[in-house]
């Protein structure tokens, strides 16, 4: 056996080879130098279960560490066995900050008075009374009613000004956070009855304005003593007379991380070996960069971009959204058909947009004697009887007068794109004239077409490619690799002209990517990974197979027993137990206190505690046991409240079903 501050020296099961541990070292971990007997497994879960002890909850660690290393009081260590004073502090307060409040006979705090160490000199030195009544508490503000009610309600900030001391800035309800109501309107006796949360509630807001306007300051220790809570304080590690840190300076803009450890990775010994490793040589790295860009075009069509006459007919007339066009003779007799001829007339239109003809219509026609109209050959009218043959009419050809006929017909669907032939023939006997009128109104406003022109895709989908950097629409959302969690906001943007204006609200417009990509290199070796895969391909839990180059260029292989050390038993889980302690809720929001509109405001908190070593429920007080000590499952549970807030939050739509 070793004797005490000796080092112990044992034999390390995967390297074989001697191992030097200083006893001081096993001290701290909670062995002793006569443990050093026992298997590794016992020792390791004594130092866990002392680690544990000092450290295995946050009060825990407040107690043990936090609170004794900010006051400069002894630190223990996991043994208890050694101690030292450590110094993680400027400058000392036993008491930074009081909070004094006295609730009233209507339940709202009457009197909030606040006294504060503001140079921690160890003296207060500033005292101050809230003007107004607390009715309500915030995670960082206050809200003010007329006492015993929720209404006339004021809501407060807690913010620090200029000169270092603690304000209520008027604000709007949903700039505050975790409100909740104390007065009688809500229920008897809240403020007395739960007077400690409140007073950390309520410090607890004012601290968090004093430590963000001052990061220099840390809390050690809260202490609520009745109506009194009190608050240890001191100045931290950085020892600076302003409270404008740059230790504080990534708060402000944490985009800025990245860069900053990309610029302190290069300066680094570590990271300079990494790179000029092997396995860092193996690979160039090419920057690619590309865009995904929404085009937008807009244009405002004229009556010609969306139907126009190629030929025939003898009269165009456009008036604002409408096309007039007629087609034949009109002049009186200006047609010869001898005993009966036929004369045709054609017109030509092409038509480019047909979603845009809002209406066309055969408006009229006559003929002296007999006429009949075709759209790329197919009849649509004749006159004055049936006439649908291409040959002469059925009936007399002389009619001795002017037959005439406004059917106002939809011709429509007629129009599809491209183009069409309007046909009017006419049979005359001696004598005639004829004529066809049609009419198109079209849309003419402005249209816009836009498309994703993504010049990403083809280095997207190469697997030696990953993104180092994005930004859409300005907003930075990769950053060396990392996803900075910013996105933008929908954007809305203005295109076209001021006569034509086309307002849209997409997504995104533009992303701007930078691609690094792997490429192989012949002047770089690549890394020779073939003995790992080796070992990797030929192993089992019981043989070790290895291959060695040799000095002559050839390969040794060598196979021999590998074993793992004993695992031993481990717990199927961590056992917790499931209680839950009666609450009327008292949140509140912007129409008003919720509980006030449920039909019942009583609930329940549910807690989970951890179970100790005699498998037995800590129950609180003022709480009663739901699930026993075990290995509880309430996944399920969970999904259904997550999917529960997650729909809450979600638009409402309300229909009315037909009687």
């Amino acid at each position: 056996m070793a004797s005490a501050g000796a080092p112990l020296v044992w034999r390390c099961r995967f390297l074989s080879q001697a191992c030097v541990v200083p006893a001081a070292a096993l001290v701290f971990l909670g062995a002793t130098p006569q443990a050093a007997g026992q298997s590794v497994e016992d020792r390791a879960r004594s130092a866990a279960a002392a680690a544990r002890a000092k450290s295995g909850d946050s009060e825990a660690l407040q107690r043990n560490y936090v609170t004794p290393g900010l006051a400069g009081q002894p630190v223990s260590t996991i043994d208890g066995r050694q101690s030292f004073n450590p110094s993680l502090a400027c400058q000392k307060t036993a008491t930074l900050l009081e909070v004094l409040a006295q609730p009233g006979a209507t339940g709202d705090l009457m009197s909030v008075q606040i006294a504060r160490d503001t140079d921690l000199d160890g003296k207060i030195d500033s005292r101050a009374t809230l003007p107004a009544p607390v009715s309500g508490i915030c995670a960082n503000g206050v809200i003010s009613c007329q006492p015993g009610s929720w209404s006339q309600c004021k809501h407060f900030r807690w913010n620090v000004d200029g000169t270092g001391q603690l304000k209520l800035s008027e604000a709007a309800l949903d700039e505050l956070a975790g409100c909740y109501c104390i007065n009688n309107s809500c229920g008897a006796n809240l403020a007395w009855g739960n007077l400690a949360s409140v007073l950390r509630d309520l410090g607890g807001g004012m601290i968090g304005a004093l430590t963000t306007a001052d990061p220099r300051f840390g809390i050690a220790q809260a202490v609520t003593d009745g109506p009194l809570i009190r608050y240890t304080g001191a100045q931290t590690t950085a020892c600076a007379a302003s409270p404008q840190l740059p230790q504080t300076a990534y708060r402000a803009n944490p985009v800025t991380i990245a860069g900053d450890a990309q610029a302190t990775a290069a300066s680094s010994s570590l990271f300079e070996t990494l790179t000029g490793s092997p396995a860092g040589l193996g690979k160039a790295i090419q920057q690619r960069r590309c865009t995904i860009e929404r085009q937008v075009e807009v244009r405002q069509p004229g009556i010609e971009d969306i139907v126009e006459r190629v030929s025939g007919g003898y009269s165009v007339t456009i008036t604002g959204k409408t096309l007039d066009l007629a087609m034949g003779s009109p002049g009186e007799n200006s047609l010869r058909g001898g005993n009966c001829g036929l004369i045709d007339f054609r017109m030509t239109l092409r038509v480019d947009a047909p979603d845009r003809i809002v209406a066309a219509r055969l408006l009229d026609y006559y003929a002296d004697d007999w006429a009949q109209l075709r759209i790329d050959g197919q009849l649509i009218a004749s006159g004055p009887g049936g006439w649908s043959s291409l040959g002469l009419p059925p009936a007399k050809c002389e009619r001795s007068d002017r037959f005439s006929a406004s059917p106002n017909l939809d011709i429509k669907s007629y129009l599809t794109k491209g183009e069409h032939e309007i046909w009017l023939r006419v049979a005359v006997a001696d004598k005639g004239e004829a004529r066809a009128r049609f009419q198109i109104q079209v849309n003419d406003s402005c249209q816009s077409s836009e498309q994703l022109v993504d010049h990403c895709a083809a280095i997207a989908q190469d697997k030696k490619c990953r993104i180092d950097s994005e930004t859409v629409d300005g907003v930075q959302t990769f950053r060396n690799g990392v996803n900075t969690g910013l996105r933008p906001l929908p954007q809305t943007r203005q295109f076209g002209t001021s006569s034509c204006p086309i307002e849209l609200k997409r997504d995104f417009f533009l992303r701007e990517r930078s691609y690094r990509c792997e490429i192989d290199s012949t002047a770089l070796p690549a890394p020779d990974l073939s003995r790992g895969a080796y070992i990797l391909d030929r192993s089992t839990e019981t043989l070790l197979a290895d291959r060695m180059r040799t000095t002559t260029g050839g390969a040794t292989e060598t196979i021999r027993p590998f074993s793992l050390p004993d695992r031993g038993a481990v717990p199927a889980c961590e056992p917790i137990c499931k209680t839950r302690a009666p609450k009327v809720n008292t949140a509140t929001a912007p129409q008003g206190v919720i509980g006030s509109q449920q039909n019942d405001p009583s609930s329940f908190d549910t807690y989970y505690h951890s179970c100790g070593t005699d498998n037995v429920c800590p129950v609180g007080p003022g709480e009663e046991l739901i699930s026993a000590c075990g290995c509880l499952d309430d996944f399920p549970e969970a999904v259904v409240m997550m999917q529960t807030v997650r729909l809450a939050g979600a638009d409402l739509l309300c229909t009315t079903s037909p009687q």
